[in-house]
């Protein structure tokens, strides 16, 4: 187990890391647990009760985040003749084809998310293996091939988070910052909570939300009521 600093553990001892709170307490320990001098991301891990070795239990999904992310994200998108025109009146940061492969073939990587029109993806598949391994490949399941490239840009550019359960059954992502206060992070939680119960397979036996624990990137995480969770999305 790493060892903590003193900011850390000082912090810790504010509340209690073995009670679950609601959301609107849990958010609260948070930031009164933030000591960066940055401002800090807000994240959030899920263990949900579904095995990702089997298809149909395998979650992966986006979500628009009602207050965004707080983060710049630069888009690139793969397109062509009217569709090239519209993602750049959409404020896609780089537009093109092959003119892109090549770059990003020769080492260039300066973007966050892709987008790509259906017609393109056998342009796209040529660097494949440079950006599958960063999360970078567009992705039908993501809403990130599509011929709606101005719909998708917006969507990015306001805040959408994608996210995928990883082998243990654990999910997390970074869904906002904390100078966001506890109202809007509150919202946002709320709202990719609320994606998460609405992707539960037919398949998944059993508790699906089985934890939930929230923390801002050098805090100490703070657990959330799954019980209390499931009521309030219910409302």
């Amino acid at each position: 187990m790493p060892k903590r600093g003193k900011n850390y553990s000082n912090k810790s001892q504010s509340f209690d890391k073995q009670q679950v709170y609601t959301l609107e307490e849990a958010v609260g320990h948070v930031l009164a647990t933030s000591y960066a001098k940055f401002d800090e991301t807000f994240d959030i891990a899920i263990k949900l009760g579904v095995d990702p070795r089997h298809a149909d239990q395998m979650i992966r999904s986006s979500v628009v985040l009602p207050h965004g992310t707080g983060k710049v994200t630069r888009v690139l998108v793969f397109a062509k003749g009217a569709k090239e025109a519209e993602a750049r009146e959409a404020g896609a940061d780089f537009v093109g084809g092959d003119d892109l492969v090549e770059k990003i073939q020769g080492g260039w990587l300066e973007f966050d998310k892709t987008v790509a029109t259906p017609d393109m993806m056998g342009t796209v598949g040529k660097i494949g293996r440079v950006l599958g391994p960063r999360n970078l490949m567009p992705n039908a399941k993501l809403g990130t091939v599509t011929f709606d490239v101005a719909k998708v840009i917006e969507e990015i550019k306001s805040g959408k988070v994608d996210f995928k359960v990883e082998k243990a059954g654990i999910l997390h992502a970074g869904i906002g910052k904390i100078s966001f206060g506890n109202e809007k992070l509150t919202a946002n939680a709320l709202a990719f909570i609320e994606k998460i119960i609405q992707l539960k397979p037919s398949s998944s036996k059993g508790v699906y939300l089985k934890s939930v624990t929230i923390s801002s990137t050098m805090g100490p995480g703070v657990k959330v009521d799954p019980v209390y969770l499931r009521a309030l999305v219910k409302k």
